[in-house]
């Protein structure tokens, strides 16, 4: 048995930091090595030889912490759609913030999901807090003019700050909720909470969809999109990347 299937039986867990090793792969465009960075910091990974380099394989998700483990699933699992999120709690005062573990998960009825973290690790975000108490929220896409404030509304303030007013941004009211929509943000989709599930530290917000508010021109009335006139922002790796969406391609579905 060669000392790399040795290595990989074992998949012995060890610490690897920029200054231990690099990858080589090779690249048949130039006919010579690639060299690619391992983690930036010390995580324990599974790993094993090729080569007689050392390559990270497996993250033991098990053994990281709660940080280690976000900054993993949110820098691979992308790009991710950004629900920009306004509430009101029981006072009426609003609040506006952006989650990206979101998305849409049925029609019928038709719900979406987002998953609110805690300022710290007894107190829930403030999105959580109104939406509990309220029931209503409304989620709005973004694209790339709001992206600057949408990223701004993300800060951790006080309860009760008013994140519309402090940038200025234009509310109207709802058709059959509690919750003002930003009038700039090109969907909105106002919704009612259905149910919160909590695992762990974890807490997904379950909502049922009431009405959507699209921008004129991004639709027909039947409901078809007009894929060059719609670019909602995407996120991407932890903790400060975004993608842009109008570099789109279609491949057709097989019938």
């Amino acid at each position: 048995m060669t000392k790399a299937m040795t290595v990989r039986k074992k998949e012995a867990v060890i610490f690897l930091n920029t200054s231990q090793c690099l990858t080589e792969n090779h690249d048949p465009s130039t006919h010579g090595p690639v060299k690619q960075s391992p983690p930036p910091a010390k995580i324990p990974v599974a790993a094993f030889m090729i080569h007689d380099t050392i390559c990270p394989m497996i993250f033991d998700m098990d053994s990281l912490s709660p940080g280690d483990r976000y900054r993993i699933l949110a820098s691979l699992v992308t790009p991710r759609p950004i629900a920009w999120i306004t509430s009101c709690d029981r006072d009426g005062r609003p609040n506006t913030a952006p989650f990206s573990f979101f998305n849409v998960f049925g029609s019928n009825p038709p719900i979406v999901a987002f998953a609110p973290g805690n300022k710290d690790r007894h107190t829930p975000k403030d999105t959580a807090r109104n939406i509990r108490e309220t029931g209503d929220f409304v989620v709005h896409m973004v694209d790339e003019p709001l992206s600057q404030i949408m990223v701004a509304t993300s800060a951790s303030l006080p309860h009760g700050t008013d994140e519309l007013a402090q940038h200025k941004l234009t509310t109207t009211p709802p058709e059959k909720i509690s919750v003002p929509r930003i009038i700039e943000a090109p969907v909105a989709l106002e919704c009612t909470r259905h149910s919160t599930l909590e695992i762990g530290d974890n807490r997904l917000i379950i909502g049922i969809v009431h009405t959507v508010h699209v921008r004129d021109g991004l639709m027909d009335e039947k409901g078809y999109l007009d894929n060059d006139q719609y670019h909602p922002l995407a996120r991407m790796a932890s903790p400060d990347w975004y993608a842009r969406t109008a570099d789109q391609f279609e491949i057709p579905r097989p019938h």
